[in-house]
């Protein structure tokens, strides 16, 4: 197969820092349109809807959407109705029933669909997963706390419903522990605390099991300042195990035992290519579903108004 001609939906600082750095290396993908409203890239063809994109650049192969989710299924059904493979940013929509519904369209047309988790692919994930592969899990602790001003800022959607609050960047905890799990967990109970001026929840704390009665607790804040936390902790009967900083070290019982480079979005374009050239699509909903029973199992405890 030659290479894909991409098109990117929705040009913001994700894309700026990310996506395009990985198109770039990858000799698999020709970036050749974009639709936004408001971010362009040199020398890329531009257009400020997706129906107006599809329609004027037939070559486009494939899309990757990044927009925030509440606004992701309608772009991407344009998309796989026009024949176009779809990759879609995390999370891959609002809702669980948005991304089946996608799935099922995908399936009808034979295209390829790949729900990415960057943070499956963090240095040190795959090497964790081997880890607790071999050894019994006594109990999980996952502390997952940053500082939404810094990483978030002015960011308005992301408080709406359906924007997820403190979850975006839960969910990529979730991404890695229902990865890195030999045995599926399941929410016993979860409290989610609100601004009393926001949609979306600041804070969550989560109490999950598996079929075993192994215990994982998850805290979720977005009020730390400091130092930010994005770590795993798994007691074993090896000792204890840290995937620390977001996945890219482990270590066991305080030996460093693998640390490499950052390549999540680059391994997301190598999978995405991989899928196309396939012909199979790559839709894990395991932490959005996840995400969708802590809001249906929760606890609302309301908090002091959050402003940026």
């Amino acid at each position: 197969m030659s290479s894909i001609n991409l098109a990117i939906v929705g040009v913001g600082k994700i894309v700026r820092d990310q996506h395009l750095p990985s198109i770039a290396k990858n000799p698999d993908f020709n970036l050749i349109a974009t639709a936004s409203r408001n971010g362009t890239i040199d020398g890329v063809q531009a257009f400020t809807t997706i129906e107006a994109m599809l329609d004027a650049v037939p070559e486009i192969d494939a899309v990757s959407l990044c927009m925030p989710p509440q606004y992701r299924y309608d772009a991407a059904h344009k998309a796989l109705s026009a024949g176009k493979h779809v990759f879609m940013e995390k999370p891959p929509g609002a809702t669980l029933s948005e991304v089946a519904d996608l799935e099922k369209l995908a399936a009808s047309k034979g295209l390829s669909l790949f729900a990415s988790w960057h943070s499956r692919y963090a240095a040190a994930v795959e090497a964790t997963k081997s880890f607790l592969a071999s050894t019994e899990i006594k109990s999980v602790h996952v502390v997952w706390k940053e500082d939404v001003r810094q990483w978030h800022p002015n960011q308005d959607w992301i408080w709406q419903a359906g924007g997820l609050g403190v979850f975006d960047p839960g969910i990529n905890a979730l991404s890695i522990v229902t990865h890195i799990l030999p045995k599926a967990i399941f929410l016993t109970s979860a409290t989610l605390e609100f601004p009393e001026n926001r949609d979306a929840p600041i804070a969550a704390d989560l109490h999950f099991k598996n079929a075993d009665n192994v215990p994982a607790h998850v805290e979720f804040d977005w009020r730390q300042t400091g130092k930010q936390s994005w770590d795993i902790f798994a007691e074993t009967a090896a000792g204890q195990m840290v995937l620390a900083e977001g996945g890219s070290k482990l270590s066991v019982n305080g030996e460093l035992k693998f640390e490499a480079p950052e390549e999540e979005y680059p391994s997301l374009y190598r999978r995405f290519a991989e899928i196309v050239k396939a012909d199979e699509s790559d839709v894990d909903l395991a932490p959005l579903r996840h995400v969708a029973d802590a809001f249906m199992l929760g606890k609302r405890k309301f908090v002091e108004a959050f402003h940026d």
